[in-house]
């Protein structure tokens, strides 16, 4: 039996065997033939269909012809499938997805015993007087964890069936009842009733914000609105939906962050873990040199590490999937809510998170047939927020963690509104059916430890472009601030610098975002040095000697302004990003590059402008910028 394993005659194979009818026998005298057949040998037909995944040892060697063809169905990398030409490497490739399939059939078993733990966690805070009254946080933590590990097994759409349904049976038959021609005057209407009942309703309160300077930054948002319509692509092409909607939820987000409580908590929490991920940047930094050298505060050894570490801690959320889930649905609920196209509203969600070059990539497949209006917003979005990648570094200069936080949040509907005003859509888009975020498996990691090795090894990249960056940057614009003082000095001008020149340009934009009267040359200079050289400069400025003893309100409003990358230094790293992902729509690319830079800074503008309207209680946020600049001073 054994040398019929290794000597099989295919010829005594079962399925090769056939009847020769003869037509001048009678069907009585046709006997069945003989059949040899050996019933331990594996049938040739049979051997494709055998499950790798369940036989991964042996399959190999009794079909080596097909050790190159099935890995691809698996998953199999191109390195992966060049390993798997002999039959050890095609062993070990399915063993170890053989322990995989184990591991996601019984997956279940460990978010069963995940969730009953972590119920078990908020049930004991709850429990206890001591913690019970922050409860806030933990709760919502819980209902995140718990809700993510249902999405794992039952999609998402199951569990907000009943949101839909409400909506349905409530806000639809409400709109239905208006005339289509008078909804969106109508929407436009309650817009502004909400923004204005929401902005001036709260009384003054001393040291706070006046009703005067939240009547002006109201103004200054509809200079903004009004300019970008005057100047649009094609007025009569926009579409007002996203443009209301967007300027709603921006002032719903504003409200919810500087008025409540509830928002403050959220964000507060969500600071304080973005300056603990400094403290733990600090030991590995204390390591490479020393504890002192650690705390000694400086850019080199405080700033670049917090990044580098940072990124690599993003990486193994990025293998977790959980960055993904949470892109995927902030990309889904703005898509729901202003009608934008799906690769519009990924990148929008995404630009907060990843970064501008990064949320380009995300809509790879979709880049070369994305329309005019598209690239438009996909350049606008990068523009009008920072990345989470240097979020850690402006919290470690001791700028405001919440104003930061809530300005990445706004960012996502004000870059929508903008761009859909300044370059409305004129064409079919091919993501107007759906939000999808393509696979993309260039740079997959093989486990935790792999993913963060790579987020380590895109830190230091990172971190290193920063760095050169900003040297090359100061550089010139202290050559060029040389050469202007030099040539004005012979008309007896004094100091004459780029941030004094756009300072005096920028000063009426800084009164309409609402700034105290007596602060409006300083901050509209911040604005012009974020503009000319980049917002990590411009925060450097605010947290030196020059502005300590700027209001609070002129600095937050100043925190918002300046939270953008809307500089021109980031217009050829999005040039260079979209034109690698769509190397035929270059043209356009660059032909929408310096619109779309003006209008993400209109949009970052149009944050400060909305946050200086909810403003009235600045104490809690005086407090917190006040440990912050403490905090950094002390490191």
């Amino acid at each position: 039996m054994n040398d019929a394993h290794q000597h099989h005659d295919e010829a005594l194979d079962p399925h090769h065997q056939h009847l020769h009818g003869h037509l001048h026998h009678s069907a009585t005298s046709q006997v069945p033939p003989t059949v040899h057949a050996d019933i331990d040998a594996l049938p040739r037909e049979s051997s494709p269909r055998l499950d790798p995944l369940e036989d991964p040892t042996h399959l190999s060697e009794k079909n080596p012809e097909i050790c190159q063809e099935l890995p691809e169905k698996y998953g199999a990398s191109t390195e992966e499938s060049s390993n798997v030409a002999t039959p050890s490497g095609y062993s070990r490739f399915f063993t170890t997805r053989y322990y995989l399939s184990i591991y996601k059939r019984n997956i279940w078993a460990a978010h069963i015993f995940w969730g009953c733990f972590f119920t078990a966690w908020w049930v004991s805070i709850v429990a206890q007087e001591k913690h019970r009254h922050n409860w806030l946080i933990p709760t919502l933590l819980w209902i995140f964890i718990m809700a993510r590990f249902i999405t794992f097994h039952v999609p998402s759409r199951y569990i907000i069936i009943w949101a839909n349904w409400i909506w349905q049976r409530t806000i639809v038959r409400i709109v239905d009842l208006i005339p289509e021609h008078l909804r969106y005057p109508a929407a436009a209407l309650g817009t502004i009733a909400v923004i204005l009942v929401g902005t001036f309703a709260s009384p003054e309160i001393a040291g706070g914000s006046s009703r005067s300077d939240r009547a002006v930054s109201f103004f200054g948002c509809l200079v903004a609105i009004f300019g970008l319509w005057a100047t649009s692509h094609n007025r009569s092409k926009i579409s007002w939906r996203p443009v209301i909607s967007g300027m709603l939820i921006q002032f719903i987000i504003a409200l919810f962050v500087l008025r409540t409580k509830a928002g403050y908590d959220i964000f507060e929490f969500i600071s304080f873990l973005c300056r603990k991920l400094l403290s733990f940047a600090k030991d590995g930094s204390g390591f490479i040199t020393n504890t002192e050298i650690a705390n000694l505060g400086l850019f080199f050894f405080s700033v670049l590490p917090a990044i580098i570490f940072f990124i690599a801690l993003v990486h193994i959320f990025y293998y977790w999937g959980i960055i993904q889930w949470f892109i995927g649905k902030f990309a889904v609920a703005f898509y729901w809510a202003m009608g934008v196209s799906g690769a519009e509203a990924v990148v929008a969600a995404a630009s907060p998170f990843i970064g501008q070059g990064e949320s380009a990539i995300l809509i790879k497949p979709f880049a070369p047939h994305l329309t005019k209006a598209e690239f438009h917003q996909v350049m606008t979005s990068g523009f009008a927020t920072i990345a989470g990648s240097v979020l850690v570094s402006y919290i470690s200069m001791g700028v405001s963690p919440q104003a930061l936080i809530s300005s990445c949040v706004m960012s996502i509907p004000a870059s929508l509104a903008t761009s859909k005003l300044r370059y409305p859509e004129e064409e079919e888009t091919l993501t107007d059916g759906g939000v999808v975020i393509p696979d993309d498996d260039t740079a997959d990691a093989h486990n935790v430890l792999h993913a963060f090795s790579n987020g380590a090894w895109l830190g230091i990249v990172i971190a290193g472009t920063i760095l050169t960056n900003l040297l090359c940057i100061i550089a010139l614009v202290a050559l060029i601030n040389a050469l202007l003082t030099w040539f004005a000095g012979f008309w007896n001008i004094e100091e004459l610098t780029l941030e004094m020149i756009f300072g005096y340009i920028l000063y009426p934009v800084a009164f309409l975002i609402g700034t105290p009267r007596n602060e409006l040359y300083s901050v509209s200079k911040l604005i012009g040095i974020k503009i000319i050289q980049n917002e990590f400069v411009a925060y450097a400025a605010l947290a030196s000697e020059e502005y300590a003893n700027i209001s609070i309100r002129g600095r937050m409003l100043a925190t918002y302004a300046l939270c953008g990358f809307a500089n021109l230094g980031s217009v050829g790293t999005n040039i260079g990003v979209l034109t690698q992902l769509a190397p035929t729509r270059s043209g356009d690319i660059a032909g929408l590059v310096m619109s779309s830079l003006v209008t993400g800074c209109i949009s970052t503008l149009l944050s400060a402008a909305v946050a200086g309207m909810v403003m009235t209680d600045l104490t809690p946020f005086e407090a917190a910028a006040t440990a912050a600049a403490a905090a950094s001073s002390s490191s």
